[in-house]
This record gives structure tokens, C-alpha cells and sequence, in this order.
């Protein structure tokens, strides 16, 4: 049996992980992660009482990072349902309901993104029972609803989708009296309104998508640069769809410079899908000076190998 401290031991390499995310490059830090999960499934076996307790916490939030880099970073969906699988089997080894509400949020995005409603909105419906069994923050549960909102936004129900995205902004406007969890650090107000943006953006508000994703870049901190990404493709499109292609492109050459720093596979989905959206124009040389970014030599070599 491993001593008493290895919990304690253990959680500290998790906590350090869960910093490492917003700067590490995601293959390097996916690699890291994978192993100490290893080690952490070796763990259980040799504990007990409390410290098990405390590696199966740990272990659940180092495969539920596992398979965020899976599925947002590197995007392999397929890899990040089999994580998040074993996620919500440590989560349950370590009684935290809460953990479990997550995961299966997460895990959620799997069916969503892929248009299959059904199978999103049953996941969604276990991860709201996980939350109510535990002490919910108003924080989780408007990420529950950011999170079913762009699963209905993908599958096409633009108008159920901003209606809950009021009810997310409401939650956090009345609050609750429960803190949030350490791991929690993937969402806030900002984050919500990115998801606001995306969503008036897929349902053709234009005016209201370009104020709404404008006020989310001023706001997010300089440290967030995946998110940067994917809010300056948003407000891309915003561009484009407004028939503004040199401001579209001015936006687009940011978010490259962005993910030449900080690579996010989402990001250079939403960057393609602005570039999509400039067909009309392609023949102008700002389109043209996009694509000899995104087709540059190591560019196209990287998305291939990525």
C-alpha cells in the first residue's frame, strides 16, 4: 500500500496540468496527461480511505483534460468519448457528482457536434441530474446550458438554442451560494457571451453577433488565446456575411497570428469556416494573402499531420 500522502502527491501534478492547458502545446501536454492518468489507475489499486478518494478526484479531472485535448484540441472525438468514459468511472470511484455533471457535459459536445440531437440531449439530461445531486454553482449549471445551447446550434435549432442561452445569462445573474469547484476554469460571463455570439452568428443576426463577439475580445484576458482564436473566426464571418471581405481578412490574419503561438484545432475550424464564407471574394489578393497562410508550406503540413 502507497502512504497516506501519495493523494495529496498526486492532485498536485493534476493542479499543475490543469494550469499548463492554456499555454503548453496540446500534443506535448496530452502526452503528459495520459501518462500520469496511467499512473493514477495504478494508484487506485494501492490506496485506500481518504487518499483514494483524493487520486480517484484527481484521476477523473486529468482524464476529463485528457479528453478535452482530444476532442477541442486536437480534435479526435472518437479517442475523447473512450476518455471520457473512463473519466466518469474515476469520478464515480470518487463519489463527486459534480465531476460527474462535467464530464458528461463534455461529453455531450461527442453527439452535439456531430448533429446527433438525440443521443446530445441525453447526455445533457444525465449531466443535469449529476449537478443537482451535488452543490451546484450557478457557474456550472450556465455552462450546462452554454453547452446544450451549441449542441442545438449545431443540429440546427438556433431559436431553442438562444432561448437557453438567456436562461444561462439569468443563472449567472441571480447566482448561488455555492463556490466553484478548483477545476472548474473553462468558463465565465465572457465565455458564455462567446457562445451567444456563435449562435446569433449560425442563425444570420449579423448586427447582433458582430456587438456581442466585438464586447467578448475586449474582454478576455490576453492569456486566453485559444479562445481568441475562435472568437476573432467568428467575427470573421460576421464580416464576410456583412459583405465586408478586407475587414473579414484583417480579422483572419489576427487569428492566424494567434494560433502560430497558441495551435487550437477548434480555432482553425472556425478560421476555415470564415474563409468559406469568402468564396465570393476569392480572387482578391487579401483572400489570396489568407491562403498563402493557410496553405503555406509547414501549415498545410501541420493540419495534415494534426
Amino acid at each position: 500500500m502507497q502512504p497516506a500522502t501519495v493523494g495529496a502527491d498526486f492532485a498536485t501534478i493534476t493542479e499543475a496540468h490543469r494550469r499548463l492547458y492554456w499555454s503548453v502545446a496540446p500534443a506535448v501536454l496530452h502526452q503528459a496527461v495520459a501518462e500520469h492518468a496511467n499512473l493514477g489507475s495504478a494508484l487506485l489499486a494501492d490506496t485506500d480511505g481518504i487518499a483514494r478518494r483524493v487520486i480517484a478526484s484527481a484521476l477523473a479531472e486529468s482524464l476529463l483534460l485528457a479528453g478535452r485535448i482530444q476532442f477541442f484540441d486536437l480534435r479526435r472525438p472518437e479517442a475523447a468519448d473512450a476518455t471520457f468514459v473512463r473519466a466518469l468511472q474515476a469520478a464515480g470511484e470518487a463519489d463527486d457528482s459534480l465531476l460527474g455533471a462535467a464530464v458528461l457535459g463534455h461529453s455531450a459536445f461527442v453527439p452535439g457536434w456531430a448533429g446527433q440531437r438525440e443521443n446530445a440531449a441525453e447526455r445533457m439530461r444525465a449531466a443535469r441530474t449529476y449537478a443537482r445531486r451535488g452543490a451546484c454553482p450557478a457557474e456550472l449549471l450556465a455552462w450546462l446550458h452554454a453547452v446544450e445551447a451549441e449542441c442545438l446550434t449545431r443540429c440546427g435549432d438556433h431559436r431553442q438554442a438562444l432561448s437557453i442561452l438567456r436562461q444561462a445569462e439569468d443563472t449567472l445573474a441571480v447566482g448561488s451560494e455555492h463556490p466553484r469547484p478548483e477545476w472548474f476554469t473553462w468558463f465565465s460571463a465572457t465565455r458564455l457571451a462567446a457562445f451567444k455570439g456563435n449562435t446569433e452568428l449560425a442563425a444570420g443576426l449579423i448586427p447582433q453577433a458582430r456587438t456581442t463577439l466585438e464586447a467578448v475580445l475586449t474582454d478576455l484576458p490576453e492569456t486566453d488565446g485559444k479562445q481568441r482564436v475562435v472568437v476573432l473566426g467568428d467575427l470573421a464571418a460576421v464580416e464576410a456575411a456583412a459583405g465586408r471581405p478586407d475587414s473579414a481578412c484583417a480579422l483572419l490574419e489576427q487569428a492566424l497570428d494567434q494560433l502560430s503561438v497558441t495551435w487550437y484545432a477548434t480555432g482553425m475550424e472556425r478560421i476555415r469556416e470564415a474563409r468559406r464564407a469568402l468564396a465570393p471574394w476569392q480572387e482578391s489578393d487579401a483572400v489570396r494573402r489568407i491562403d498563402d497562410r493557410l496553405y503555406s508550406w509547414s501549415a498545410t503540413l501541420s493540419s495534415l499531420q494534426r
